[in-house]
């Protein structure tokens, strides 16, 4: 293994202690360190490969969990967005990619600082509405987490543990929805699946440790770390550095 594969096994294993504790912020970690050493066009299926497989059991889990009608509606609008978005990542030049994706990153980044939750009433147009823009940005980067956080995390309706079973849920369905997207556009490749084999166990270990902070580490301290790692990690990202 050599020194660039083994930072994207280190990046993973942050990942996936973001992804185990709060259910989202893999990608906003991940994709763009692992985008500046091996590119966009393998971090991304890279990611949502080892998210698939650690990430399809949580959600069949989370199904028990959750009255699964408002996750399917999210789900129906990223249906339609994922393929656009892997289109992007299949057609965009890499350096152009790699800024798009710092400003995707800074964008949801900004807006999980901001701490702006949506309070008021959910509504099924919405809900399809906020699984476009979530689908959109997985398709394009795997960073589909944070609208959909805003939109969940700021219910009083149900349970945090709830909430949180319904973000893994429809981050599996996305899942199965983006891997048939990459194999029909050919994103998966050789060098995708050697990698993801590669950094799944680190992955996998990050999940698993996340979970077990879960209720037992104050999610206020893990929330500003992980922002700031979020932050550190797009700044240090930046094609900028590179010219």
């Amino acid at each position: 293994m050599d020194d660039k594969t083994s930072v994207i096994v280190v990046l993973a294993l942050i990942a996936g202690l973001a992804r185990g504790f709060s259910g989202f912020g893999a990608a906003l970690i991940f994709v763009p360190l692992a985008s500046a050493i091996a590119g966009p066009k393998v971090a991304v299926p890279v990611l949502m490969l080892i998210d698939l497989v650690f990430g399809l059991p949580i959600g069949i889990m989370a199904f028990k969990r959750v009255k699964p009608v408002g996750t399917v509606i999210m789900l129906l609008g990223s249906l339609i967005t994922i393929p656009v978005g892997a289109v992007i990542l299949a057609h965009i030049d890499p350096l152009a990619l790699r800024w798009f994706i710092s400003f995707l990153v800074l964008s949801m980044l900004v807006l999980l600082a901001s701490g702006w939750r949506y309070s008021g009433e959910p509504r099924s147009w919405l809900t399809f509405l906020v699984g476009a823009l979530s689908g959109l940005c997985s398709g394009i980067a795997q960073i589909g987490g944070p609208p959909v956080v805003a939109y969940y995390l700021g219910r009083k309706d149900a349970p945090a543990a709830q909430i949180r079973a319904s973000i893994f849920l429809f981050f599996a369905g996305g899942s199965i929805i983006g891997l048939v997207t990459f194999l029909a556009g050919g994103l998966i490749t050789r060098a995708a699946i050697d990698l993801a084999l590669i950094t799944a166990p680190a992955y996998g270990f990050g999940i698993f440790g996340g979970s077990r902070m879960f209720g037992l580490a104050s999610e206020t301290t893990f929330r500003r770390v992980s922002l700031v790692l979020i932050g550190l990690g797009l700044v240090a990202s930046l094609p900028l550095w590179e010219m």
